[in-house]
This record gives structure tokens, sequence and C-alpha cells, in this order.
């Protein structure tokens, strides 16, 4: 899994689509514009958070 830089001061919401396999990922800030989107394999969303 890639590293991916993000100003967590910026974060204002995260949504997680939860799915069987695959998770979406889905982080705005406080004017609602995306900061973050990305899709997550099951093994992977712990280490992600």
């Amino acid at each position: 899994m890639e590293k991916t830089d993000i100003e967590l001061n910026a974060v204002a919401t995260v949504g997680l689509d939860l799915a069987r396999h695959v998770f979406q990922v889905h982080a705005v800030d406080a004017a609602g514009r995306v900061v973050m989107s990305r899709a997550l394999r099951r093994k992977d969303v712990l280490a992600f958070f």
C-alpha cells in the first residue's frame, strides 16, 4: 500500500463506503471540497486508518 501525504487538519469529514471486498474512503474539508478519495481492499483498511 502506498503512502499519501494528506494534511489532516484539512479533513472535516471521512466517509467509508462498505462493500464485500473493496471499500471506498472519501475525505472532505469544511468547505465540502474533496481532499481524498481512494479504494482500499478489505485487508488494507485497518492499516490505512
